[in-house]
Formats: C-alpha cells, structure tokens, sequence
C-alpha cells in the first residue's frame, strides 16, 4: 500500500495538516481532549511529512548527480569526438597525399572507392593570419554598451546604420546594471532584487 507520502503533495499534506490541528484544538477547547483516531491521524500526516521533505530531498541530490555526470559525459564526448575528427581529417589528408603524389584518380577495395575529387568552388588556405588586413576578416567583438552608444555617436549617420545591422547577438551585462542601480540609477527594462534558492542540507 502506497505511503501518503507517496500520494501526496507537499502542499496537501500541509493542508490536511492545518485542518486537523484545528479539529483538534475545537475538540480539546470544547470537550477538554481530541479523540485517539484524530490524534493517530495527525501525527501519522507530521511522520509523511517528514518523509515527504526526505524525498524530495534524495530526489534533488539524485537529480544533481545526474546533472553532473551529463556535464563530464557531455565533455568526455566533444573531446572524444573532436578527437575522431582529427584522425578523420589525418587519414583523408594521408590518402589525398598518396593519390596525388602516385597521379591517380582513385583505389578501389571490396567495399569503398576512394576517390581524389576536386571541390565544388575555390577555398580560401590562410598562410599567416596575422598578416591578413582586417579589412579582409569578420570580426566579432564584444563590447561594453557604453562604448558602443559613443562609437555609434561619434559616427556618420550612415555608417552608425550599418555598424548597428552587423549586431549578431545582445545580452543585458548584468554587472553593468548592478552598478547602475547600486548608484541609484533607473534601468529601463530590468530590476536588481536578491532571489531566494532551495540549500538541501
């Protein structure tokens, strides 16, 4: 048989709780004791209450450790896989190299042909990447908003314009608001509070 703990809520646990701690204090206010059957039933609800806040608790613990373990999995795995693929691109490399070095086209074995093909469009080798013009990069920076808002004001209306469409991604700085609010100053759009956290000890 199921434990109330087990079939319960929280929340109503707590609940039937209250109701019978008032229907034993009317009892005992208006015949001087509250009945054994009531008694028993209250404190069997303080026991799966108990065993409730135990649950829960074991369940979080579970839960973090299997958090954590996805983390190290998730981590083991990119590395193994960025492992893989540079074995991949070695053996490619390797094989391309016998190909063109022996001037043939392609091997055959039982199950695969390997084939030296040429790519569909022209790619780009970087020889030094310090000497490449920045002209001639994508750059992706980050930067303070406060340091943009005066780049963008010291620019020609046109330029600001394609300066601002060129924005890939926006965050809030939460650090920037902090200090901001922390010297009395409004922030549009976010607020700074101190948020409550469950601790399991």
């Amino acid at each position: 048989m199921a434990s109330i703990a087990e079939t319960s809520s929280l929340f109503e646990i707590d609940m039937e709780l209250d109701g019978l701690l008032e229907e034993i204090e009317g009892q005992v206010e208006s015949e001087g004791h509250a009945a054994e059957d009531l008694v028993a039933r209250f404190q069997q609800f303080c026991a799966a209450h108990g065993e409730k806040v135990d649950r829960i608790g074991r369940f979080v613990r579970i839960m973090e450790a299997r958090e954590q373990y996805c983390r190290s999995e998730s981590a083991r795995l990119t590395d193994r896989a960025r492992a893989a693929a540079g074995k991949i691109e070695r053996t490619k490399n390797m094989v391309l190299y016998y190909l063109l070095s022996r001037d043939i086209k392609k091997i055959e074995g039982y199950q695969f042909t390997l084939r030296a093909q040429k790519n569909g469009q022209d790619s780009v080798r970087i020889t030094d990447q310090a000497v490449v013009p920045k002209c001639y990069c994508r750059i992706e920076a980050r930067i303070d908003g406060v340091i943009w808002e005066t780049v963008l004001s010291l620019l020609p209306d046109e330029l600001a314009k394609n300066l601002e469409s060129s924005i890939q991604e926006t965050r809030p700085d939460n650090d920037a608001i902090k200090a901001a609010v922390a010297q009395n100053q409004g922030v549009p759009g976010a607020e700074v509070r101190r948020g409550t956290h469950l601790r399991i000890v």
